[in-house]
């Protein structure tokens, strides 16, 4: 979905009329919004928005030392109504302060790399997403000293999604002792995730088109440099099958999930029979868990969600 112009307006004005935000820090996300009750969404459905995916995975990730202040999480629709959110409020902030809890230099969003770029319409000091990835992250770590300079972070890997399936997180997966997730009816097997992704990609029209592109963000691995795709399709399952190193496999894992829509791999993740609930709510509850592994982790540079919030964190101790 995409807000028409009243309705960002009617949106941004939930948000910076909630008195939850005054002094704290604002992240925007992409996901669902409250629906439309009798043609309005409530302020109270806004104000149980972190409880809703996608909201409520960022804020599972919130570092368990931080206790206070912690940031305040808005779905926005799509990754072009976050954007658009993040420079509308801005503007409303602007327009009429008196009317509004928010803290501009507090104000950040956080949206997909994808495949195909955004572009950034305002007066921002960058054009598009593809500029900002190409700022925040050197190769697979996060540029420490450019960061500071963001207010809109794009993720280092193709979708949020993506960082379900990172190697680490195969012992999420191990754990739920309950409730199996399964992947085409077997025990979840990130391994057979990722070349599952490899061998389809070359079935995505979206990726093909953009293909030149988007291999460059795998320009630190020069074996691929400038590879067509079909070929790099065989180049990666040649060298992930021959290569023993542990290390170097995992740089091949982390390009695949650089690359390749990761959204549709996700959603065949499933529950076992004895799950009483839908699909849906299963990876809800699953996205939780994984946010709660990213809350303990180390905040540094290699570790993209953490590090964010460690720099966010700098704006409590100011």
């Amino acid at each position: 979905m995409s807000f028409n112009e009243q309705e960002l307006k009617e949106h941004c004005l939930k948000i910076i009329q909630d008195s939850r935000i005054k002094n704290k820090i604002v992240i925007l996300c992409e996901g669902l919004i409250p629906p439309k009750v009798e043609g309005r969404r409530s302020p109270q459905l806004y104000k149980q928005m972190e409880q809703m995916p996608d909201a409520n995975f960022y804020n599972a990730c919130v570092p368990t030392w931080w206790k206070q202040y912690r940031p305040v999480f808005f779905n926005c629709g799509d990754r072009n109504d976050v954007l658009n959110t993040f420079f509308g409020l801005l503007d409303l902030h602007n327009a009429d302060y008196s009317q509004s809890f928010l803290t501009p230099d507090k104000l950040f969003a956080i949206v997909d790399l994808d495949i195909q770029l955004a572009e950034i319409k305002e007066d921002y000091k960058f054009q598009n997403t593809d500029d900002i990835f190409y700022s925040i992250y050197d190769e697979t770590k996060i540029n420490e000293t450019d960061l500071n300079h963001h207010r809109i972070w794009i993720t280092g890997l193709i979708h949020k999604e993506a960082y379900f399936l990172k190697p680490d997180i195969q012992e999420v997966f191990d754990n739920q002792y309950t409730i199996s997730p399964l992947y085409k009816e077997n025990t979840v097997n990130l391994e057979n995730i990722y070349l599952d992704m490899v061998n389809d990609m070359t079935n995505d029209a979206d990726l093909q088109i953009h293909w030149s592109r988007v291999i460059k963000r795998i320009s630190h691995l020069s074996n691929f440099d400038g590879m067509e795709i079909d070929k790099f399709q065989h180049s990666w399952q040649e060298e992930y099958e021959n290569n023993q190193d542990l290390h170097y496999k995992n740089k091949l894992i982390n390009a695949v999930l650089m690359l390749v829509k990761s959204k549709e791999y996700w959603k065949q993740i499933l529950p076992d029979d004895n799950w009483p609930h839908s699909k849906s709510k299963f990876r809800e509850q699953l996205s939780l868990e994984i946010g709660k592994f990213y809350s303990k982790q180390d905040c540094i540079v290699e570790n993209h969600i953490p590090f964010f919030f460690k720099t966010l964190y700098k704006l409590i101790e100011e």
